[in-house]
Parts: structure tokens; sequence; C-alpha cells
């Protein structure tokens, strides 16, 4: 009898563990269903609310579906497209965006919640958004964001049309859009200014148009009684606290892209062009009467899987540029100096000996292209070193190897162990980026020689705050250097921690372009023209400049100053050092051309050293009060403020709301999902398996307390 009993208990055990294992398995998405899986109760799934929903044969049209915790029935996603109108005059750039929600369904109250997770530029200023219904246009007041928030769910228990823009990072953003009804369509429009980056004679203007995978380092907090605070694919964790936000569902590239995109652009320079051209969108590009040009994408609409490029190059020039842009605004003074290196280079100049240290990324995201272009541009850069130089590379994934404990000369011995170890290199694992900063940060300083740190990544992290505090703490004067790798890399990083550093960021979109794009990074790095640059403020009345402290120069990259005054001076001075001797340049300000937009973007370089400052260890409390100052004075989007926008008419009749979905977005071009980083699992599979394990756990002990 108790034979029979322990294999009656076994068999009904396995089949507990193939039903767990079933449902695991359809959770995580790698298998497909039994054929009697359509009269089957679907795996439970989180839910907002009652929400009326459609059954597989009412579909009629390509349609994104949800699924609902009733079987066989699923939930359609709004349709979105949008749609990008560029104007670039000089170094400033506007742009508006608009993204049109709309809900397909015909059944009578079935609303939805759209939530869209998408990028901007990291140097975006954003200052305007307007909510479109038919022909009712309701302009978005800027707020705290607590207060935005407030307004934006109250407006949705009142079953009024709202929408909310809020910041997560500063090239992540989120629209949230309530109640949009059957058939109907809502556009949103948003509006944002940037500076155009100018770099090795050529003027760069790009639009992020996907969020990558990150990798989410730390322990997932999971707060009982309460859901994650935002809908994307990860859990909170205890080192990225908004990692539900910042991670959007991904379509597979199996079911065809999605969120076609359109673009079209007006280009006024304000000097004579070579060429424009478009680096990973074919486009149209027609000449205007005024110097100007007509830019469009060759497609009606692209899928938003990559970022949109464009550059344009100057005719050749042989004198270096300082340039001085002015507003009048509200009483103040705004202004942007440009110093731009000159074209020609002195190559007898002697080289400085230098210590380098090469830092490459080798987690799962980098798999594919990304780690052959990452070997490449390794490869190449070996080649550049010279016997008066030391170097040494660390690689990382969820571990750190290095090659030297410290940087070694550079001999034909220690070039071949280089280029054995980087020939290895290959992707998989987590992106524990900290770690091997601080291993490079633990080489000694040498102040006759140039301390250089190039890291090359695609800087997909939730973590970029302790990277920035490592910086602040530990860098002293070495220069650090990031090389972006891959279709979307994280480009608030790789910018904000090159500029810690005093260095330059690269961008490598291509394997094509290794060889170009390195060969004038490492002209850089050999020769800086000018370093420890400074503005005489004599003169100015009342001068908040930022950044506070100039960056060097470096051949083929301007730098930009912001700067805001009751009164400008009529001639400053720039002051620096060429090698080993000083410098200056005076600077006229009579003659300067006035620009619109100057005081937003001076506002936006005032945000950002604000958090910098925080980063530094500045006081929270004090940082968010000057942030909030700033950004409501100037109408921005800032971390601690968000545009809300209400229609005051009530669009349904107030009941439970609807579901609330996160909308997905196109896989980055090139990544495949089982590249990404092995870490990066989802949240809902994470919850999935702590019940499953859970339940298997208590069925055990109740087994075992009936043997005892």
């Amino acid at each position: 009898m108790l034979t029979e009993w322990f294999v009656a208990r076994r068999s009904r055990l396995h089949r507990c563990a193939r039903c767990l294992m079933t449902c695991i398995t359809l959770a995580a998405g790698l298998g497909s269903p039994p054929a009697d899986a359509s009269t089957a109760e679907p795996p439970a799934t989180l839910s907002t609310g009652v929400v009326p929903t459609m059954g597989m044969n009412e579909v009629t049209e390509g349609t994104l579906l949800f699924r609902t915790n009733q079987a066989s029935r699923f939930t359609p996603a709004p349709v979105l497209k949008t749609e990008v109108q560029i104007a670039v005059t000089g170094m400033i750039a506007r742009a508006t965006v608009r993204q049109e929600f709309t809900n397909p369904s015909t059944i009578k109250g079935d609303w939805l919640e759209g939530i869209y997770v998408f990028p901007l530029p990291e140097t975006a200023a954003v200052d305007h958004l307007r909510m479109r219904v038919g022909e009712r246009i309701i302009e978005g007041q800027i707020k705290e964001r607590a207060e935005a928030k407030k307004v934006y769910e109250q407006a949705k228990q009142q079953g009024k049309r709202t929408s909310l823009l809020e910041q997560e990072r500063p090239n992540i953003f989120t629209t949230s859009v309530a109640h949009i009804g059957p058939g109907e369509h809502i556009t949103i429009e948003i509006e944002y200014q940037e500076t155009v980056r100018y770099e090795n004679e050529r003027f760069h203007l790009r639009f992020p148009m996907a969020v990558g995978q990150r990798y989410i380092p730390g322990t997932p907090v999971i707060i009982e009684g309460q859901a994650p605070t935002g809908s994307g694919t990860m859990l909170d964790t205890d080192r990225v606290p908004d990692a539900s936000r910042v991670t959007p569902p991904m379509q597979s590239p199996g079911h065809g892209p999605i969120n076609p995109v359109s673009l079209s652009l007006m280009l006024h320079p304000g000097f004579p062009i070579d060429t424009v051209e478009s680096s990973f969108h074919p486009i149209i590009s027609i000449p205007d009467t005024d110097g100007g040009y007509h830019i469009t994408l060759r497609a009606d609409a692209v899928p938003a899987d990559r970022d949109f490029q464009l550059t344009w190059h100057p005719t050749p020039r042989r004198e270096p540029i300082a340039t001085v842009f002015t507003e009048q605004k509200n009483g103040d003074t705004y202004a942007m100096l440009m110093l731009v290196p000159p074209t020609q280079h002195d190559e007898k100049a002697p080289r400085i000996p230098r210590d380098l240290t090469f830092i490459i990324d080798t987690s799962g995201s980098m798999a594919g292209p990304s780690i052959d272009q990452a070997k490449r541009a390794l490869a190449a850069a070996l080649t550049r070193l010279s016997m008066q130089d030391r170097f040494n590379i660390i690689q990382f994934n969820h571990t750190v190897r290095s090659l030297f404990s410290v940087p070694q000369p550079v001999t034909i011995t220690t070039i071949k162990q280089a280029v054995r170890y980087t020939g290895q290199l290959y992707a998989d694992g987590g992106t524990e980026v900290l770690p091997a900063l601080r291993q490079a940060l633990k080489s000694p300083q040498d102040s006759s020689r140039l301390q250089q740190i190039m890291l090359l990544t695609d800087g997909q992290i939730g973590n970029e705050e302790e990277l920035f505090e490592l910086l602040h703490q530990r860098l002293g004067t070495r220069r650090l250097f990031t090389i972006g790798i891959g279709s979307t890399p994280n480009s608030h990083l790789m910018r904000t921690a090159a500029q810690f550093g005093r260095g330059t960021f690269t961008y490598i979109g291509k394997v094509e372009e290794v060889e170009q794009q390195l060969e004038r990074l490492f002209k850089k790095l050999e020769r800086p023209v000018l370093g420890d640059i400074t503005l005489d403020q004599s003169g100015w009345s009342g001068l908040e400049q930022y950044p506070a402290k100039i960056t060097d120069l470096y051949e083929g990259e301007p730098i930009v100053v912001a700067l805001k005054a009751a009164s400008l001076p009529s001639h400053a001075m720039l002051r620096g050092q060429a090698g080993t001797r000083p410098w200056s340049l005076p600077v006229s300000s009579n003659q300067a051309a006035t620009h619109s937009g100057l005081s937003v973007y001076w506002a936006r370089q005032k945000i950002s050293s604000l958090m910098d400052d925080a980063t530094k260890g500045g006081s929270d409390e004090t940082t968010k009060t000057s942030i909030l100052n700033v950004a409501l004075a100037h109408h921005l989007v800032s971390r601690y403020t968000s545009l809300v926008a209400v229609d005051v008419t009530p669009a349904r009749p107030i009941e439970p709301p609807g579901t609330e979905q996160g909308q997905p977005t196109n896989l980055a071009h090139a990544q495949d999902l089982a590249g990404l980083p092995k870490t990066a699992t989802g949240w809902h599979l994470h919850l999935l398996l702590g019940l499953s394990a859970l339940m298997l756990a208590a069925w055990l002990r109740g087994v075992r307390n009936t043997v005892l």
C-alpha cells in the first residue's frame, strides 16, 4: 500500500512539474502552446482593470494583441505612427515630434490608455506638449513632476482625455495618453531644441528612433501591495530603482516592424556647404535658392529600429573660428560661444608620451556586429601606439579581466600579446562596466605623461549615475574618451562620461566607419590642440557659464559654451595651453549675430550642470529646488518637471479606468533577442518563477508531513 501511495504521489508530482514548466515556457516565449490550447485557460497575467476584449476570429487586419485573464480573449493595442519635422539654423535645431495613437476597436466602451517609451537626443530641451483631438488643441502646462502626475491621474479618473510627458533619463521619455475611444485618433505633439554637433569638419544631427535593451544590475525590489512604477519588462532594483520605466517590451523581428516614422528637415547652416549625407537612411535632398536644403526620407515611413543621422560638410578653411551668438530675453543677455579648431594640424609637433588604457565591453548586448566593430576598433588602436607609450586592455561583462595588472611599455612582445588577446574576445553575460572602470582608475598617475582611457561599449546600462560618481571621485587628471558601438548606443552615458573626463565621444554605427572614425579619434588623442582653457570673466556682469570647466580643444571638434549675464563686455579673452606654451584669443561680441532659442539652450546646460553637481555629492533637495526654478521659468521638462495636457470636457463616463498598455518598440537593428544580456529577465517571468517555486515547495512540504 505504501508503495502504491508513493507511485501515485510521484505521478501527481510529475504532472504538477510539467504544468509548471509549460507555464514558465509560455511566459518566457520559449515554446508554443499545445494543439488544444484554444480551449485551455491561459497563464494568469497582471491586469489593471476590466477591459472589453476581442477573440482571434474577430481580427480583420494586422493588429498587435495583449493577452487578458479571459480564455482566448485579447486586447488590441493602439496603432502608433510618428512624424518628425526638424528645422536647423546655424547650430540650433528645433524639432516637432507628432505621435498618433489610434484605438482600432469598434466595440462601444472599449477605451484604452497608451504608454509609449521613446528616445530623444540626450541634449534635447523639451518645452512644449500639445494634444490634438479632432479640431481641438490642448496646450500642455509645465508643472512639478508629482503635481503633473496627480493632475493626469485625476483627469483620468474624471473620464477626461489627458496626456502626460515625463523624462526618465535625459535621453528617454514616456508619453501616457488616457481615454482613447473606439476608432478615435489622438495626436500628441512634442517640441524640443538641441545644439547640432560639430566634429571632424562635419556637422552631425542625430534623431534617435529606438530605445536599446538595457542591462539592469542589482537585486529586484518588490514592495508588498504595490505594482512596479512602470510598465516595462524589468522589475525595479536596488541599483536601478526606475528599471520598470526604461525597459519597454521589445517586438520580436518575426512579427515585422512597428511604429513607422516619417521625417522631414529644413537645413539653413548659415555658411556654404559641400555635401549633405544620411548615414543610415536613404534621403532626398533639394537645395534652396537661399543656400538651404529641403530634406526628407526617401521612403514615406521607416520602422523605428535605428537612429537617423544627418551630416553636412562646410567648405574648407585655413583659420580657426571663434563665434558668438546672442539673444535678449526678459532683461538678460544669453550668449553661445563656439571655438572651432584649425583644419590644418602641425604634424611635426612633438608627441607627448601616453599611458593609454582600453576598456572593451564584451557583454551579451554587444553580440553580433557590435563586438566585431569593437574588436576591429581595438586592433586599429594598437597600431597607433608608439615606443614611448604604455598601454593595457581591460574587458568586462559580468566579470572583469585585464591583460596586464598595470599599463606596460609598447614592445613587440606586448603588442603580440594584445593582438592575440583581442582576437579571442567574444560577447556574453551582463554589463558590469563599473568595476572595469574602477580597475582602470587604479593605475598610478604620471604628470609627465598623458593619462588617457578609451571606453568601447554600447552603454546599455541603467546605473549611469554610479559611473558619473566614480569618475568625479577617482578620475583626477586623466582624460576619458568614449566610443559608442552599435545602432542604438546610450549616448547620454557616453557623452556625459566623456564630458566628465574632458575627452570626446565618438559614435560608430557600422563596420565600414571604424577605420575612418578611429583615424580621426587617434589624432585627437595623440595631439590635443589646447588644454586648460578658461574665459576671462572681467567686464562681465552677473556671468553664469556652462560648462563651468571648459573641456580640452581637440582637432576637428569645437567647444560650445552657454553664457548668461546682465550685460556683455565688448571684448572677451580666451586663454589656454598649446602643449607647453600659453595661448590666448580675443573674442568680440560687438558684431555677434542674434539667434533665438539661446535662453533655452542655456537653461538646458544649467540643468545638466546641476544634475552633475548632485552626482558629485551635492544636496539632493538643493539640487531639486534649483532645477525646478530653472525648468519652470523656461518651460522645460526635466527629472523634476513634466508637461501635462487635459481636455476639460469629459470624454467617457466615470468608471473603472481602461487597461494600461505598455507600447512595444522594435528591437534595435542588428540586435538579436538571443544576444541580450542573460541576466535581463523580464519581471513577469521573475514573478511567475517565484510563485511556481513557492507552490511546488508548499506541495512538497505537504507530502513530507503526510509521510511523516
